[in-house]
């Protein structure tokens, strides 16, 4: 039985992360902002939260520690459940999907609890085995970031996964905020395809100075979901430089859509070229002439005939000579020689012949 990765398609992840500051109001004016934004541009997204369970996630030893940057921000951010649960409704309202990064066991089971439809395991917590464990056994779709991972962390993850038939993507990602251009190593979405056939490889960004590139070259590349960092400019606030506001998500998207019409259809098959197309070769293709008076029953040989445009309508062209036809009627000199002539395949087959008598001029 095949695992069902049919979720991640053109998925676009909206990491709120903790720009709330642990205030119910201001994650929903982002919600709010964002999702303007995803409606309008007919996009297909989640908005991303992080869950820790503060009270266990700290140890009481360091609660106080201002020094730790990390310990300081988780405390300020804190949101109570209540109102994590009244945010991620207020998502679902919005017409986004909530999804969250769960940084401990006790926040797997809050995900649980909220019904959520997919998890994300952070860069940080690619080989936190007990996290990874607990995550499994929600059987949930999983998106990991790769940031800063070994290839054993990034096999290992797969080969959990895989056994276990529970949809995974992998993010090629960058954990540096905020990361340069040249930083941004988008070789490795080839590579990460080229290792893992079977799953949906994608592309978590934090660059800063150019908002169109990376993606069209991430989408050109097979990457299928995308991953930023969003906030607003509000509350006196400053915006970190990494993460994406909503004039600068529209940006994104529209290049998205640009990625997505500029590329096509398969990349795994021949694609069927359109009509215009056709017509347009069609009208550059030599038609085939008699260089003299040709009778009826005379065999076709490479003397009695030259090549020249334009084509005509029901002629046969240089694709369809055939040295040894034999002619059906006679043909006087510098004429076309037309399907109508010859009774071969060409003329003898409803659709060849079509298509012969409606090209040319």
């Amino acid at each position: 039985m095949s695992i069902n990765r049919n979720f991640f398609e053109d998925l676009f992840v909206l990491e709120l992360a903790n720009n709330h500051w642990g205030r119910i109001d201001r994650g929903k004016r982002i919600v709010d902002d964002f999702s303007k934004v995803v409606r309008y541009n007919g996009i297909r997204a989640s908005i991303k939260l992080q869950f820790r369970d503060v009270d266990s996630f700290i140890h009481k030893d360091h609660v106080k520690r201002d020094d730790i940057r990390y310990i300081k921000k988780t405390l300020d951010t804190k949101m109570s459940r209540e109102h994590f649960a009244e945010l991620v409704d207020h998502i679902k309202k919005a017409g986004c999907i909530p999804t969250a990064t769960p940084f401990d066991e006790a926040s797997v089971d809050f995900a649980e609890q909220l019904d959520l439809p997919m998890l994300k395991i952070a860069s940080s917590d690619l080989n936190d085995w007990v996290l990874i464990e607990k995550i499994a056994t929600t059987k949930k779709p999983v998106i990991a970031s790769t940031g800063g991972s070994s290839l054993k962390d990034i096999d290992d993850l797969v080969t959990f996964f895989e056994n276990r038939r529970i949809p995974l993507a992998i993010n090629h990602c960058v954990s540096l905020y905020p990361s340069e251009d040249q930083q941004l190593e988008l070789n490795q979405i080839d590579f990460l395809r080229n290792r893992y056939p079977g799953l949906t490889i994608g592309f978590s960004s934090h660059e800063y100075n150019d908002w169109n590139s990376s993606i069209l070259i991430a989408y050109a590349k097979g990457a299928r979901t995308f991953e930023r960092h969003i906030d607003i400019e509000a509350d006196g606030i400053p915006v970190s430089s990494y993460c994406t506001t909503p004039e600068k998500c529209d940006e994104w998207f529209k290049a998205f859509k640009k990625a997505k019409e500029m590329c096509g259809g398969s990349g795994t098959e021949k694609r069927v070229p359109t009509r215009e197309e056709v017509q347009y070769l069609d009208a550059l293709v030599r038609g085939v002439y008699a260089k003299h008076d040709l009778a009826e029953g005379h065999r076709l040989t490479d003397n009695d005939v030259y090549l020249a445009v334009p084509l005509l309508k029901g002629q046969i062209s240089c694709r369809e000579l055939i040295a040894g036809e034999e002619l059906s009627s006679s043909v006087k000199a510098h004429e076309a020689i037309t399907i109508n002539n010859l009774n071969n395949p060409y003329s003898r087959v409803a659709q060849l012949r079509e298509q012969i008598e409606q090209r040319g001029i």
